[in-house]
């Protein structure tokens, strides 16, 4: 089995490029979605209410994702210590699933000969360490007045873009150059990304 991580700005196309690997036959894990899920723990529930509020869990028991954000994402050192109090919170809890689920990949069967495959769609991958559980690395490019478009329509504030921006470079190392390393540009057309996904599949022996 071979895990693939994706590495990339939010918004430069990781979520594309995961598909586009899906598409071939790969099985995606997608931390966002992860976080999601975790978000609903009862225990992850309690501790978030506890550091940051009742007010930001519904009547349903819920946590009220828009209101956390915005007491995590901004410019102010309360919102840095926010963020780091909720990753300590969440992101334990994602990996552990992230885990699980590469674990419980590798007991997949090959078919037609060929190896199961894991693509790892998580933010802060390189900053969180997790690159160790990975075979390989994509970084996914993007010109930034392409990126800047494409976050322009997720209806984020500047500032709340600019700290979001800011989390991903805190501890960001770039991948070390090499045959395990590769680069994707996502600033064109789909079919111009799918291409380079292509080639990246094929270079690996149609992995």
């Amino acid at each position: 089995m071979i895990v693939i991580g994706l590495v990339g700005r939010i918004g430069a196309g990781k979520s594309t490029v995961a598909g586009m690997f899906a598409d071939r036959g790969a099985v995606v894990i997608d931390a966002d979605a992860v976080a999601h899920e975790v978000l609903v723990e009862p225990e992850v529930v309690r501790e978030i209410s506890a550091r940051f509020g009742a007010e930001l869990i519904d009547a349903a028991g819920r946590v009220e994702r828009r209101m956390l954000a915005g007491l995590v994402f901004g410019e102010s050192p309360s919102h840095e210590e926010n963020l780091r109090d909720l990753e300590a919170i969440v992101h334990p809890r994602v990996r552990s699933r992230v885990v699980a689920a590469i674990a419980a990949c590798r007991g997949h069967r090959p078919v037609d000969g060929v190896e199961p495959i894991v693509v790892l769609d998580v933010p802060l991958l390189m900053q969180a360490g997790w690159d160790e559980l990975c075979d390989r690395i994509v970084v996914v490019d993007c010109e930034e007045a392409v990126r800047k478009s494409r976050l322009a329509g997720r209806g984020w504030s500047g500032p709340q873009l600019a700290a979001r921006d800011r989390a991903w470079e805190r501890g960001f190392v770039a991948p070390a150059a090499g045959s395990k390393t590769w680069h994707v540009d996502a600033s064109a057309d789909p079919a111009y990304t799918r291409s380079q996904i292509d080639r990246i599949w094929n270079d690996c022996g149609g992995l």
